[in-house]
Protein backbone atom coordinates (compact mmCIF):
# COMPACT_ATOMS: atom_id res chain seq x y z
CA UNK A 1 0.00 0.00 0.00
CA UNK A 2 1.57 3.20 -1.23
CA UNK A 3 1.74 6.10 1.42
CA UNK A 4 -0.49 9.33 0.38
CA UNK A 5 1.25 12.33 -0.08
CA UNK A 6 0.12 15.51 1.73
CA UNK A 7 -1.97 17.82 -1.02
CA UNK A 8 -1.30 20.95 0.86
CA UNK A 9 1.08 23.72 -0.90
CA UNK A 10 3.65 25.55 0.59
CA UNK A 11 2.39 29.29 1.08
CA UNK A 12 5.06 32.03 1.13
CA UNK A 13 8.48 32.04 0.88
CA UNK A 14 9.10 29.99 4.18
CA UNK A 15 6.93 27.17 2.47
CA UNK A 16 4.99 26.81 5.26
CA UNK A 17 1.92 24.96 4.93
CA UNK A 18 -1.45 26.68 3.68
CA UNK A 19 -4.03 27.19 5.96
CA UNK A 20 -7.21 24.67 6.16
CA UNK A 21 -9.04 25.09 9.49
CA UNK A 22 -12.89 25.26 7.62
CA UNK A 23 -12.53 28.97 7.11
CA UNK A 24 -11.88 30.68 3.77
CA UNK A 25 -9.33 32.85 3.21
CA UNK A 26 -11.42 36.02 3.00
CA UNK A 27 -13.11 35.29 5.80
CA UNK A 28 -9.68 34.64 8.22
CA UNK A 29 -8.83 37.77 7.20
CA UNK A 30 -12.17 39.95 7.86
CA UNK A 31 -12.18 38.46 11.35
CA UNK A 32 -8.19 38.55 11.67
CA UNK A 33 -8.68 42.64 10.85
CA UNK A 34 -11.56 42.89 13.29
CA UNK A 35 -9.65 41.26 16.10
CA UNK A 36 -6.45 43.31 15.84
CA UNK A 37 -8.79 46.60 16.23
CA UNK A 38 -9.61 44.64 19.01
CA UNK A 39 -6.11 43.98 20.07
CA UNK A 40 -5.68 47.56 19.54
CA UNK A 41 -8.55 49.12 21.25
CA UNK A 42 -7.45 46.48 24.66
CA UNK A 43 -3.78 47.68 24.45
CA UNK A 44 -4.85 51.64 24.22
CA UNK A 45 -7.34 50.81 27.18
CA UNK A 46 -4.58 49.20 29.04
CA UNK A 47 -2.14 51.96 28.78
CA UNK A 48 -4.66 53.97 29.92
CA UNK A 49 -6.21 52.29 33.18
CA UNK A 50 -2.91 51.71 33.91
CA UNK A 51 -1.78 55.59 33.86
CA UNK A 52 -5.07 56.29 35.80
CA UNK A 53 -3.25 53.65 38.28
CA UNK A 54 -0.23 55.64 39.15
CA UNK A 55 -2.02 59.25 38.94
CA UNK A 56 -5.19 59.07 40.75
CA UNK A 57 -5.56 61.11 43.38
CA UNK A 58 -8.17 62.15 45.69
CA UNK A 59 -10.76 61.07 48.34
CA UNK A 60 -11.04 57.64 46.63
CA UNK A 61 -7.29 57.22 45.83
CA UNK A 62 -7.29 53.53 47.40
CA UNK A 63 -10.36 52.20 45.90
CA UNK A 64 -9.84 53.35 42.75
CA UNK A 65 -5.97 52.60 42.29
CA UNK A 66 -6.83 49.03 43.61
CA UNK A 67 -9.81 48.97 41.23
CA UNK A 68 -7.56 50.26 38.40
CA UNK A 69 -4.60 48.11 39.00
CA UNK A 70 -7.49 45.33 38.69
CA UNK A 71 -8.57 46.33 35.71
CA UNK A 72 -5.20 46.84 33.97
CA UNK A 73 -3.72 43.51 35.06
CA UNK A 74 -6.85 41.72 33.04
CA UNK A 75 -6.53 43.87 30.08
CA UNK A 76 -2.74 42.74 29.91
CA UNK A 77 -3.58 39.31 30.42
CA UNK A 78 -6.35 39.84 27.53
CA UNK A 79 -3.89 41.07 24.73
CA UNK A 80 -2.15 37.63 24.19
CA UNK A 81 -4.93 35.85 23.53
CA UNK A 82 -6.55 38.33 21.04
CA UNK A 83 -3.01 38.25 19.60
CA UNK A 84 -2.71 34.70 19.42
CA UNK A 85 -6.40 33.94 17.82
CA UNK A 86 -5.14 36.54 15.30
CA UNK A 87 -1.69 34.24 14.14
CA UNK A 88 -3.89 30.91 14.72
CA UNK A 89 -5.97 32.91 11.78
CA UNK A 90 -2.72 32.95 9.37
CA UNK A 91 -2.03 37.11 9.91
CA UNK A 92 0.42 38.65 11.95
CA UNK A 93 -0.85 40.57 14.83
CA UNK A 94 -0.09 44.77 14.75
CA UNK A 95 2.10 45.18 17.75
CA UNK A 96 3.80 48.53 17.41
CA UNK A 97 1.77 52.30 19.12
CA UNK A 98 1.66 53.47 15.26
CA UNK A 99 -0.31 50.72 14.14
CA UNK A 100 -2.40 50.26 17.62
CA UNK A 101 -3.05 54.57 16.72
CA UNK A 102 -4.53 53.68 13.23
CA UNK A 103 -6.55 50.86 14.76
CA UNK A 104 -8.31 51.97 17.93
CA UNK A 105 -11.45 53.36 18.75
CA UNK A 106 -10.16 54.97 22.25
CA UNK A 107 -8.69 58.36 22.03
CA UNK A 108 -5.66 58.62 23.62
CA UNK A 109 -5.40 59.50 27.45
CA UNK A 110 -4.65 63.05 28.11
CA UNK A 111 -1.65 64.88 28.80
CA UNK A 112 -2.14 65.92 32.24
CA UNK A 113 -4.22 63.39 34.47
CA UNK A 114 -7.72 64.57 34.99
CA UNK A 115 -9.75 64.58 38.39
CA UNK A 116 -10.66 60.94 39.80
CA UNK A 117 -14.15 61.14 38.28
CA UNK A 118 -13.16 62.39 34.94
CA UNK A 119 -10.87 59.37 35.11
CA UNK A 120 -13.66 56.60 35.95
CA UNK A 121 -15.54 58.63 32.84
CA UNK A 122 -12.97 57.94 30.26
CA UNK A 123 -12.66 54.30 31.41
CA UNK A 124 -16.48 53.94 31.17
CA UNK A 125 -16.16 55.24 27.69
CA UNK A 126 -13.18 52.71 27.15
CA UNK A 127 -14.75 49.86 28.00
CA UNK A 128 -18.41 50.41 25.90
CA UNK A 129 -15.83 51.21 22.61
CA UNK A 130 -13.81 47.83 23.48
CA UNK A 131 -16.87 46.67 23.94
CA UNK A 132 -18.81 48.16 20.30
CA UNK A 133 -15.90 46.55 18.70
CA UNK A 134 -15.93 43.19 19.82
CA UNK A 135 -19.70 42.73 19.17
CA UNK A 136 -19.06 44.16 15.67
CA UNK A 137 -16.50 41.01 14.79
CA UNK A 138 -19.70 38.71 16.20
CA UNK A 139 -21.19 38.64 12.05
CA UNK A 140 -17.95 37.84 10.71
CA UNK A 141 -17.44 34.92 12.87
CA UNK A 142 -21.07 34.11 13.01
CA UNK A 143 -20.83 33.83 9.38
CA UNK A 144 -17.61 31.70 8.83
CA UNK A 145 -18.19 29.44 11.55
CA UNK A 146 -15.43 30.85 13.83
CA UNK A 147 -16.47 29.53 17.34
CA UNK A 148 -12.86 30.00 18.93
CA UNK A 149 -13.22 33.69 17.30
CA UNK A 150 -16.81 33.65 18.74
CA UNK A 151 -16.05 32.36 22.44
CA UNK A 152 -13.52 34.71 22.77
CA UNK A 153 -15.54 37.90 21.51
CA UNK A 154 -18.05 36.73 24.03
CA UNK A 155 -15.72 36.40 27.23
CA UNK A 156 -14.07 39.90 25.80
CA UNK A 157 -18.31 40.75 25.97
CA UNK A 158 -18.47 40.19 29.27
CA UNK A 159 -15.12 41.85 31.21
CA UNK A 160 -16.10 45.10 28.95
CA UNK A 161 -19.79 45.41 29.64
CA UNK A 162 -19.17 44.38 33.64
CA UNK A 163 -15.97 46.94 34.06
CA UNK A 164 -17.88 49.65 32.37
CA UNK A 165 -21.35 48.77 34.77
CA UNK A 166 -19.03 48.93 38.10
CA UNK A 167 -17.03 52.05 36.95
CA UNK A 168 -20.64 53.80 36.02
CA UNK A 169 -21.71 53.02 39.32
CA UNK A 170 -19.39 54.77 40.98
CA UNK A 171 -20.87 58.15 38.91
CA UNK A 172 -24.38 57.77 40.16
CA UNK A 173 -25.40 59.63 42.71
Amino acid sequence: MAKSKSKQKPAGAAGAPSIHIGISAEDRSAIAGGLSRLLADTYTLYLTTHNFHWNVTGPMFNSLHAMFMAQYTELWNAVDPIAERIRSLGHPAPGSYAQYGSLTSLKDAPSTPPAAMEMVRILVEGHEAVARTARSIFPLADGASDEPTADLLTQRLTVHEQAAWMLRSLLEE
